[in-house]
């Protein structure tokens, strides 16, 4: 049976994207790697309620769900991923990343040159390219 999880694409003002650097552990998928903030959904959740629930527990901001949009579910090799996209104004100052080794604010430039966990470059790609020039930040 395949996994189920979700993941968000955390936009700021300055249409830059929230990643973390994945632990260094050998016993993790995509150890070492950046990737958009997430987790494994667990009995009883929506993939929406799990992605405020991963997001509250990863760094401590609590997401409006009415503020949370899906963009795409996708079917992959290792398992079903539900991606979804909210606006935030915070700094990384401001928050307390509980896993992984560090948090960084991506371009559509940096994310395209980087190697991405979970197969995530074309669909950034994707969302990237249907973003208005300019963006506002509603939390």
């Amino acid at each position: 049976m395949k996994s189920e999880g979700t993941q968000i694409i955390l936009l700021n003002d300055r249409r830059e994207v929230l990643m973390y650097l994945r632990d260094d552990k050998t016993e993790i998928a995509y150890p070492n790697q950046w990737s958009l903030l997430g987790g494994m959904i667990e009995a009883g959740e929506t993939p929406l309620e799990t992605i405020v629930r991963e997001i509250d527990e990863e760094i401590g901001v609590v997401l409006d769900p009415s503020e949370v949009d899906h963009v795409c579910t996708r079917d992959l090799h290792f398992g079903v991923e539900h991606t979804f996209h909210a606006r935030v104004s915070f700094e990384i100052e401001d928050v307390v990343l509980t896993e992984g080794q560090g948090l960084r604010w991506f371009t559509e430039q940096d994310a395209a040159a980087t190697d991405l966990a979970y197969e995530d470059n074309a669909m950034l790609a994707d969302f990237f390219a249907g973003l208005p020039e300019t963006t506002t930040a509603t939390q």
